[in-house]
């Protein structure tokens, strides 16, 4: 979760994401993957020059002369499954235009409502589009799901928070910028990272559970690098009711009228809102609005927002549905591959704590290494001033990865 103002104006999150170099060797390792592309687009290409300069004047601190390569960028359509039906779904795939052996880092967005926001749908001259083509230009593939519920599949309510589709999902269009670029005989090798801010840091996370769970053939996951996300989502839900006040309210009716829909609840949204809002709610997440619009449909003052007898006693048997979902969608399991969580410790707007209680139980309940799944402190960070300080520990953990 996260605010959209950060998405549009944190430019060197997009950067750290593919800072990475490419290897040396004459032969890509290649298997065969599962085919779930069924379209693609150029919609526009970069010059490096022209992306080192952007870079320049953005006053982003990477080597510029590490980007290296111009890009192609297509929006691409893919087939994925969706509550027991095949769908489509899009994103973009980035291509480096080079010879040379690449990997593939799949970035996930943070929160968006709104699908003009959607990576696929944005105008060519956007900043995000020209920072993914800074992206390529390392030497990688660069992967953007739009995520179910926007682009392509804009009549589905998103998922906001359920683990499965997500996971899938994502990896559904990892397996379609795979084919893409082999049908663009693209150099590529099997290395994938995984990586992604709030929101995004939740979607890396059940990514890599999904992946690592299903022994999936074709990519070799180094890493991933999940920061600020709201994996305890129970633990997320009791933060927002100790507040007074809180600045995202359309967090909550988010999960709320995502979990309904996707999991087709009876229960009305009047059990958990007060109204108009519990009235209202539905309409607001059509993609025509942004979060901070529906922010202004809502109000900030937990009380008004949330029905008394929830906020009173939201761990009793009349919300065990809603429970069980937080339970069932906060991904638990044994990591093989190292994952490397972030968290600014000032993060009111998804809590620090939550990441800390997250790994205490991962590794004091369930069993995880403490070598395998780690959490560096941002100390200072808030969910916005985060974003800086993780680029830099993620980027230096990225190049070590490489150079080992």
């Amino acid at each position: 979760m996260t605010k959209t103002l950060i998405w549009k104006f944190s430019l060197s999150f997009f950067i750290a994401v593919a800072f990475v170099g490419c290897s040396d060797n004459d032969e890509p390792k290649r298997a065969s993957v599962e085919r779930t592309l069924t379209n693609s687009e150029l919609v526009s290409s970069r010059a490096q020059n022209d992306l080192r300069v952007f870079i320049q004047l953005a006053q982003i601190s990477v080597p510029l002369n590490q980007l290296l390569y111009d890009v192609d960028i297509y929006q691409v359509e893919y087939d994925t499954e969706f509550k027991g039906q095949t769908i489509t779904a899009s994103g973009l795939v980035l291509i480096p235009q080079t010879e040379d052996e690449v990997g593939m880092i799949s970035y996930q967005h943070g929160t968006i409502a709104g699908n003009a926001q959607a990576p696929s749908q944005l105008l060519s001259t956007s900043s995000e589009l020209i920072l993914y083509g800074a992206l390529a230009s390392f030497g990688m593939v660069v992967v953007v799901p739009d995520f179910i519920g926007f682009g392509s599949s804009v009549d589905i309510m998103h998922p906001y928070y359920v683990e499965d589709v997500t996971a899938s999902a994502i990896f559904d269009n990892v397996l379609a910028g795979r084919n893409l670029a082999e049908d663009l005989e693209v150099n590529i090798n099997d290395k994938l990272y995984l990586a992604g801010y709030s929101q995004g840091g939740y979607a890396t996370m059940v990514a890599h559970k999904y992946i690592e769970e299903n022994d999936v053939e074709g990519f070799d996951l180094i890493a991933s690098f999940p920061a600020a996300g709201g994996y305890d989502i129970k633990g997320v839900q009791e933060f927002f009711f100790e507040q007074e006040t809180y600045s995202q309210p359309f967090y909550l009716a988010y999960v709320a009228e995502a979990y309904r829909q996707t999991f087709d609840w009876e229960q009305p949204l009047s059990l958990l809102f007060n109204e108009p809002y519990a009235t209202n709610i539905p309409s607001y997440f059509d993609g025509s609005l942004s979060g901070s619009q529906i922010n202004a449909q809502l109000t900030e003052t937990v009380a008004d927002l949330v029905d008394a007898d929830y906020l009173a006693d939201p761990d009793g048997e009349t919300y065990s549905f809603i429970n069980d979902a937080f339970q069932d969608n906060t991904p638990i399991w044994i990591p093989t591959n190292p994952v490397f969580m972030y968290h600014g410790d000032a993060d009111v707007t998804v809590p620090y704590q939550n990441s800390v209680d997250y790994l205490e139980h991962l590794i004091n309940d369930v069993g995880v290494s403490n070598q395998i799944v780690t959490l560096t402190t941002l100390e200072g960070g808030t969910h916005s001033t985060g974003v800086a300080p993780y680029i830099e520990e993620m980027v230096t953990e990225l190049i070590r990865l490489e150079e080992r």
